[in-house]
């Protein structure tokens, strides 16, 4: 299996956008916490949630996103796992999330983007940021309305843990990655 480094250099060849970047940087936060939460393997749960959108930019459509990447890291080696995990993210695929990797990958997705969203509109970002700050949010509708706040309650649901559970757990997992997410308090 390529290495975690590999991965690396594979999403920063395919992906240049910064928002994007970022995403994918929140994303593994929440699967190397999740990782370690179940006791699975972190290298390959934070490579699944780095490269879940690497062919995004490049291919944005639902006939392409994520067919095209998961094609590529077949080619490449990585394991079947993986890209299942990551068919699974688009519900588009029709790929079911059966696999506790898919139904977090499933899960940290649209809510570390909506938790990143929400810590933009905070002097202190994600420093102090507790659930209750996310789930306000997540009440008006016309914040980051482009976040589905079905796919962000379905993905706790497929976890079986509480709501406020699930966004406490990704808040602290993007909360030790804070610097290189952006994500710091402004001066």
């Amino acid at each position: 299996m390529p290495s975690y480094d590999d991965a690396l250099q594979l999403f920063h060849r395919w992906t240049q956008s910064g928002s994007l970047i970022r995403h994918a940087f929140g994303v593994e936060a929440g699967m190397k916490f999740y990782a370690r939460f179940y006791g699975e393997d972190e290298e390959l749960w934070r490579m699944t949630g780095l490269l879940h959108d690497m062919d995004y930019e490049r291919h944005p459509t639902q006939e392409d996103h994520p067919f095209v990447g998961v094609k590529v890291l077949e080619e490449l080696g990585y394991p079947e796992e993986m890209r299942t995990a990551i068919l699974g993210h688009a519900d588009y695929s029709g790929v079911p999330r059966e696999s506790q990797l898919a139904k977090v990958l499933y899960a940290v997705d649209e809510l570390s983007g909506f938790i990143t969203a929400v810590a933009y509109v905070r002097p202190t970002r994600l420093e102090g940021m507790k659930p209750r700050s996310v789930t306000k949010k997540l009440k008006d509708k016309a914040f980051a309305a482009a976040v589905s706040r079905d796919d962000i309650r379905k993905g706790a649901e497929e976890l079986e843990i509480e709501l406020d559970v699930h966004i406490a757990h990704v808040i602290a997992a993007m909360q030790v990655d804070a610097t290189r997410l952006g994500l710091i308090p402004s001066e």
